[in-house]
């Protein structure tokens, strides 16, 4: 490491952007993973919430420079792909962590039915209320795939006109407009985004550097006939641009990060519409009823390989909500039906849950009790239909529950504790094999996890502090073996991941303000029959057992702001690296990142650095196959004006 990068992490040892120019205020944020509302230290789970006011200060340009250098998220290009990235929470891993946790924006799910991680490019971060990170606790709200936990965006209801366009290095450029009226009837918003850059490698062997556009649109609509009822409609529309980075051996990077491998990058086209309709109506003041329905058409298409696949969702929700003085009840039904529609076959994924979740505040203990239980009932069907041939069938019944408690000890203290049960049903490219063939049906993951932890929150601090253990059976991985041929989907028998999770914003005065997130991560193989053996007892690859986002924000004249930021992650095993024995390790992570903001009047000019220091990144795969990422040192310029 870099001495300089080591002087910024120590003089980074206490950090946070989030509360420069707020003060702290036990009322100002709020979480409602649970489909209630609370104060974030009343959780009866681990939570760790960002808001729109610590999104801007961060001085970010997208989603994903967000998630990667402000929250506990280890997130990577996707083989550098920033649209689509690779995330660890909690232990699940680099490779397959992102199927591991619900993202949802504005409750509507962005999880897929195949191998391909949430679209989070498509969504402008000038867009965003509200980021809130519940850890280990949300499958009965969200169901198939929330073991590790789930992330909520909540996107604003705008009003006015805000513009903001920013260019930077290697051809970056983000624009974006949102308009919005609010009326007594009506609230009314669209945006338009635009994200780009030519790349950050060389020219692969057809000309072609490794670059990305992504063009967003979005509309939204509520209509308020009446204060009891509320109708809305929202529509989107993302087309992506993507081309992937080659593999690079050992030698080949460290002469040159930059080279293109000496092979055409793979491209892909994916382009997403979305539409959603719904209503809420309030039966009483406490009783409310809600309704959604949710359809989604999808293209991605590789254009080296001339392969196309097509996709349709639908998802649907209804749920009753009852909000009383001391007990708290939302139930309801969620249904979700996934097609890939391929040139030689049709997949189906089809998901059909009841949910009921529950808190009771007793008035024995002066409302210093917080308890929850919940339950979950969730059928997963699965039909493979080729074109030639059988058609085959199969299915799973799978259930989730929560019981927690939060106790506030005094009015700046409270703990909480709970005990999770998840599961993860198979996405439908794990019933294929390598090169083609069917694989046939796994088995689904199911894991059991308790949390324990503790809020302290003061007029200039806010602490939490989280232990974790989850004991998983059937955790779903890719097995290669190459010294015989074998590459196929299957399950680890037995598994467990244990942690550590801090958190630490703390205000010096109205000009200086820190902030700290450190996560210690253990993630261990206890049995796996397919590796005779080998795999027993080591470590699950690509989970870095530290890591460490630490930020300190300064205001060191009136209306200008400097906020700089240091992301740090401990080596781990290569991601293909069950047995442990690989000759080259992942390296650890680690970037340095400084924004500038001056505020005149309802204008924002804006500047960051990125990669400071210009250490040079990869994800590690196996021996000689690294893929170069946020290798590079990158600098952006730009103006926020709202009207």
């Amino acid at each position: 490491m870099k001495k300089s990068t080591i002087a910024s992490l120590m003089g980074l040892a206490f950090t946070s952007q989030a509360f420069a120019v707020e003060n702290i205020n036990l009322d100002d944020v709020t979480v409602s993973a649970s489909r209630f509302e609370h104060r974030e230290f009343e959780t009866t789970y681990a939570s760790e919430i960002h808001t729109a006011k610590q999104i801007e200060a961060s001085g970010a340009a997208t989603l994903y420079d967000f998630l990667a250098q402000q929250t506990s998220l280890n997130i990577l290009p996707n083989i550098g792909n920033k649209a689509t990235p690779s995330i660890n929470l909690r232990g699940f891993g680099g490779e397959n962590g992102y199927q591991n946790v619900v993202i949802t924006v504005d409750g509507q799910r962005l999880n897929n039915i195949d191998m391909q991680p949430q679209l989070l490019g498509a969504i402008p971060l000038e867009n965003i209320e509200r980021i809130e990170i519940s850890k280990g606790s949300s499958s009965v709200i969200y169901g198939d795939g929330a073991t590790a936990g789930s992330i909520q965006i909540m996107t604003k209801n705008k009003t006015g006109v805000t513009v903001s366009t920013s260019f930077g290095s290697f051809g970056q450029q983000n624009h974006a407009i949102n308009a919005g009226i609010s009326e007594r009837f009506f609230d009314l918003s669209a945006s338009l985004a635009h994200d780009s850059y030519d790349g950050f490698s060389q020219k692969d062997t057809e000309g072609h550097k490794d670059s990305f556009t992504s063009d967003t649109q979005n509309v939204k609509l509520k209509i308020k006939p009446a204060d009891f009822v509320r109708i809305f409609a929202e529509a989107t529309n993302s087309h992506n641009d993507i081309r992937y980075i080659n593999p690079l051996t050992k030698a080949q990077f460290d002469a040159d990060p930059s080279q293109n491998g000496g092979a055409a990058y793979s491209h892909q086209g994916f382009d997403t519409k979305q539409w959603r309709l719904g209503v809420e109506y309030d039966i009483t003041s406490s009783l409310k009823f809600a309704a959604s329905h949710f359809q989604e058409d999808k293209l991605s298409e590789f254009v080296n390989y001339g392969s196309k696949s097509f996709y349709d969702y639908e998802s649907n929700e209804i749920s009753l909500r009852y909000l009383g003085d001391a007990f708290n009840v939302i139930g309801g039904l969620q249904t979700f039906s996934g097609a890939r529609k391929g040139d030689t076959n049709v997949t189906n994924k089809d998901n059909k849950a009841l949910f009921l979740q529950t808190e009771y505040h007793p008035d024995w203990f002066s409302n210093a009790l917080t308890l929850s239980v919940g339950a979950r009932n969730e059928t997963v069907e699965y039909r493979y239909a080729p074109t030639k041939g059988a058609q085959l069938n199969a299915s799973e019944n799978l259930n989730a529950w929560d019981v927690g408690a939060n106790y506030r000890l005094n009015p700046e203290l409270t703990g909480f504790a709970n005990y999770n049960q998840g599961f993860q049903a198979p996405d439908i490219d794990r019933f294929f094999n390598f090169g083609g063939g069917f694989n046939g049906f796994i088995n689904p993951a199911k894991t059991k996890t308790i949390n324990v932890g503790l809020n302290h929150i003061i007029a200039n601090n806010r602490f939490k502090a989280t232990v974790f253990q989850t004991r998983l059976n059937n955790e779903i991985y890719y097995f290669q073996d190459n010294l015989n041929f074998i590459y196929r989907n299957t399950n680890i028998d037995k598994s467990h991941k244990y942690g550590l999770e801090l958190q630490d914003y703390y205000k010096f005065n109205d000009q200086l303000s820190t902030s700290l997130i450190y996560n210690y991560t253990r993630a261990i193989i206890d049995q796996e029959n397919d590796g005779a053996g080998a795999f027993n007892g080591k470590n699950l690859p690509g989970v870095p057992k530290h890591s460490l986002v630490a930020n300190l924000n300064y205001q060191f004249v009136n209306h200008v702001s400097l906020n700089v930021n240091q992301t740090w992650r401990s080596a781990a095993f290569a991601f293909n690296d069950f047995a442990n024995n690989f000759t080259q390790k992942q390296a650890q992570y680690q970037t340095t990142n400084v924004a500038l903001n001056y505020q005149y009047k309802k204008m924002n000019f804006f500047t960051s650095v990125n990669n400071l220091f210009a250490h040079e990144n990869a994800i590690q795969v196996a021996d000689d196959a690294m893929y170069p990422v946020d290798f590079v040192r990158t600098l952006r310029v730009g103006i926020k004006v709202d009207f």
